[in-house]
């Protein structure tokens, strides 16, 4: 029961932030914007992210660029 749902928590929390890390430190189009969204919109907004963008960097093997 409860060790479930706070584990839960946990790695929504910790993949959220990793959303947003990946976000800030890849030249990702609308930067800003995806940043702000997923600050706002929590684990929703970095699940989105994930789908529509992540996933097309994963595909390729480049360095961040900053």
């Amino acid at each position: 029961g409860f060790l479930l749902i706070a584990a839960l928590g946990i790695w929504a929390t910790v993949f959220w932030i990793m959303m947003i890390v990946h976000a800030a430190t890849h030249d990702v189009e609308n930067k800003a914007m995806l940043i702000i969204l997923m600050v706002f919109t929590g684990i929703v907004g970095a699940l989105i992210y994930y789908f529509v963008v992540k996933r097309k960097f994963s595909n390729q093997f480049s360095a961040p660029r900053k």
